[in-house]
């Protein structure tokens, strides 16, 4: 099993934790509108640090939890602009339901949120959400170079006024060398019945990385994504680094 497909279906070995610290640089100039063309003028910056640490309570039962913070400024026409800096923080667990013909995997998770929408909050007041989802990798060969596929599918149940959320992420890893692996993530976001002050919203967004083995343990993680399409939400691309470690 590639071992960095182990932030996906797969679950901790017993005993063993993972921890993946990123920090995210975002930026959009325009936003898309409610028919999803980008033609909304847009001045917004974003700055995040995230920790994900896991562990594996036993082989089957992996226990997780990421503090988020988050720095943003936000304008656009007609609208005051904002300024935050929010801390958010998730925990839950992911439990192994087969592994025979690949993982299959169930993950529930609740976060508490600052202001600023960021994930689940609006108008600076603190929001929560409970996300549910089932998860499904498996590894393939491809010119005898080792790779995985991680395919996840959930809802996330958030406190009004903001709609729920249904979600589906792609990943797809490839190691081009022992220490060198290639992956492709896909990220899209699909928003429920909407009331003020929100309106029905999509997201998505392509994420393209390279992840660099420094050791046994350590790897290091250098990425950038855009938002190819979108609707009622920011046209937005960046760049992030990721450091994982193994314990």
């Amino acid at each position: 099993m590639p071992w960095a497909a182990t932030a996906g279906a797969w679950t901790e070995h017993n005993g063993h934790a993972q921890i993946i610290t990123t920090f995210t640089s975002s930026n959009a100039e325009m936003s898309f509108d409610a028919k999803g063309h980008a033609t909304i003028p847009t001045a917004f910056n974003k700055m995040s640090a995230e920790t994900l640490a896991e562990y594996g309570l036993s082989g089957s039962i992996t226990l997780l939890f990421a503090p988020t913070l988050v720095m943003a400024d936000i304008a656009t026409p007609g609208a005051r602009a904002e300024h935050s800096n929010s801390v958010s923080y998730e925990g839950g667990g992911r439990v192994l339901l087969f592994g025979r013909a690949g993982k299959l995997s169930m993950q529930a998770t609740y976060k508490s949120a600052g202001a600023f929408a960021m994930s689940v909050s609006a108008d600076h007041e603190s929001g929560q959400q409970i996300d549910v989802r089932l998860l499904y990798g498996t590894n393939y060969k491809l010119l005898d170079d080792d790779g995985f596929v991680d395919i996840e599918a959930g809802e996330r149940f958030i406190g009004r006024p903001r709609p729920d959320e249904t979600l589906v992420d792609l990943t797809a890893g490839l190691w081009l060398m022992p220490r060198t692996m290639i992956m492709a993530q896909s990220f899209n976001i699909i928003s429920g019945n909407a009331i003020a002050p929100y309106t029905p919203y999509r997201t998505h967004k392509l994420e393209f990385s390279l992840v660099q083995r420094l050791t046994d343990r350590w790897s290091l993680q250098s990425s950038t994504f855009f938002s190819p399409a979108g609707r009622n939400a920011l046209d937005e691309k960046g760049m992030s680094v990721a450091l994982w470690a193994q314990l």
